[in-house]
C-alpha cells in the first residue's frame, strides 16, 4: 500500500496495491492508522484501482478506518472500485455509509 499526503488540501490518499484478505489487512490497518494519526487529515481516500481480490476482511478494514477517521474529525471516502470490490461493498451496504468519489 502506498500513501500520499497533500498538505494544502489536508488530504491523505491510500493506494492499495495488493489483494485484501485476512493476512494483508493487519499490515494495511497498522499503516493506515499510523498515517491518519500522524497527518490528521480532513479527508482520507482509499483508492482500490489495483485491487484484484477482496474478502470480508476488507469490509472490516474500511469500516474500522471509517470510525477511526471520524473520531479524529476526518471524512473517509473510497475511489476507483473494481467490479469485484464494488459487488462486495454493495452486498455489505458499505456504499450507503461511505461515499465513493
Amino acid at each position: 500500500m502506498e500513501s500520499k499526503f497533500y498538505k494544502e488540501d489536508k488530504l491523505l490518499v491510500f493506494k492499495i496495491t495488493e489483494e485484501i484478505d485476512e493476512h494483508s489487512v493487519k499490515n494495511i490497518r497498522r499503516k493506515a492508522d499510523y498515517e491518519i494519526e500522524r497527518y490528521m487529515p480532513k479527508r482520507v481516500v482509499f483508492d482500490f484501482d489495483s485491487v484484484t481480490f477482496m474478502d470480508s476482511a476488507g469490509i472490516g478494514l474500511i469500516i474500522g478506518r471509517y470510525k477511526f477517521a471520524n473520531m479524529l474529525g476526518a471524512r473517509l471516502e473510497i475511489s476507483n472500485l473494481t467490479n469485484s470490490v464494488r459487488k462486495i461493498f454493495d452486498m455489505s451496504g458499505v456504499l450507503r455509509l461511505i461515499p465513493e468519489v
